[in-house]
């Protein structure tokens, strides 16, 4: 692990384990009318497909709890139920055999209402999340602490686990989302002083992308890197599979959870591209879609530095002279027609996963392919100049300034 994560507790939500030093999942939640069955699951499979690990689905009435029946024997990952205002909704859930819920302590507010889910859910072995909102706290946490702060939502959280506790269920997770990522960075860091509960990341109404991605990433990522934090969602205003893809994405770029998909890595382009990386690696994002193929591939706009900066990569292309330059582990093995350079990344990828890089380094001659290379980084230097910085000028200058001194 790159950070030692804070020891919490470890519950089952359905097969998959949260907390405890288990691999941090992801989180979305269907856009779905659950009593659309065939739609939402078609949703979960897609959401599946693009690393969700725990799908959330409403429950809100009682078309919803029927669906949820013929939904959660189908679904290939975990349902948890969402409960908004109707306690009797939950139990509806738990009935319809979902593997969690949901409950917003600010809108079911009555003690009794509260332990007979959570008896409910004890006795089924059911765990439940514990998702504060700052949005939709009890007004007397309002007018107590002035407003949405830190310690209103910790509190809102404790007095849930309190009413859990007298009735002996323990089997929860808890979140404190907020939409200013500073709100929320901060409750949450509060909230793991004083409880080894396990802890559901996010930064609720984030908004669309690219705004709500660079939210919910400062959020999650800073907690995250302080070893806090058991489960993530990305609450986009997005299609959830965009959501379950960043959450993905970002554990692996931490380091916390191995690669599942393509990494694709690309120089910001410059000057010296030889074509559009922009196109290129958009294209190639495309072409690889949720293939379940754990490389890192680079498109890199120029043969002169391209190969280097990305030896580390398992399979990358860089253009010169209107040719694609592919090269394994940082080495040339082939050259391409500059059109054919999205498809050639895919298989070359493909046969990379199957069989490794040393066989397809082996299956090719490399002194070739590096010859050509050569040649074309050869030919963009010379239509660039030899001392396209003037750098003889710039270091009589150098050394002239030096010595006035």
């Amino acid at each position: 692990m790159p950070f030692e994560r804070k020891s919490t507790r470890q519950i089952a939500v359905g097969k998959v384990l949260v907390g405890g030093g288990a691999p941090i999942s992801v989180q979305s939640m269907t856009i779905t009318k659950t009593a659309d069955v065939e739609g939402t699951l078609q949703q979960i499979y897609a959401l599946a497909a693009a690393g969700c690990d725990i799908v959330r689905c409403t429950c809100n009435e009682q078309a919803a709890a029927e669906g949820l029946a013929q939904i959660v024997p189908r679904s290939p990952i975990p349902i948890i139920a969402d409960i908004h205002h109707q306690y009797r909704m939950a139990l509806a859930a738990m009935e319809a055999g979902v593997h969690g819920l949901r409950l917003n302590p600010g809108n079911i507010r009555k003690p009794e209402h509260i332990k007979a889910v959570a008896t409910e859910a004890r006795d089924r072995q059911i765990s439940i999340r514990i998702g504060v909102n700052g949005g939709s706290l009890d007004p007397s946490l309002y007018e107590k602490y002035g407003g949405i702060t830190p310690e209103a939502m910790v509190e809102s959280a404790q007095r849930e686990m309190a009413y859990f506790h007298e009735v002996g269920f323990d089997l929860m997770k808890i979140s404190v989302k907020a939409s200013s990522v500073t709100l929320m960075i901060e409750a949450y860091r509060q909230l793991s002083e004083v409880t080894d509960v396990p802890l559901h990341l996010g930064v609720t109404e984030a908004g669309p992308p690219p705004a709500g991605l660079v939210k919910a990433t400062a959020g999650i990522a800073t907690l995250l890197m302080e070893g806090i934090g058991d489960t993530i969602r990305y609450s986009l205003t997005a299609d959830p599979v965009e959501e379950a893809r960043a959450g993905r994405q970002l554990l692996e770029a931490l380091g916390l959870r191995e690669r599942k998909n393509i990494d694709l890595i690309a120089c910001p382009s410059c000057g010296r591209a030889e074509i559009d990386v922009i196109d290129v690696a958009n294209r190639a994002m495309q072409a690889f879609g949720d293939r379940k193929i754990p490389l890192q591939v680079a498109v890199m706009g120029c043969v002169v530095n391209g190969p280097g900066e990305a030896r580390e990569a398992d399979l990358g292309i860089a253009a010169g002279n209107k040719r694609g330059h592919l090269f394994v582990k940082g080495r040339n093995v082939a050259v391409v027609p500059e059109s054919e350079m999205v498809e050639a990344l895919v298989e070359w990828a493909e046969f990379i996963h199957e069989h490794g890089t040393e066989a397809a380094i082996a299956r090719v001659d490399t002194a070739l392919a590096e010859r050509e290379a050569a040649k074309d980084r050869a030919k963009l230097m010379n239509d660039q100049g030899d001392d396209v910085n003037q750098a003889d000028e710039r270091i009589v200058e150098i050394r002239r300034t030096v010595g006035e001194r």
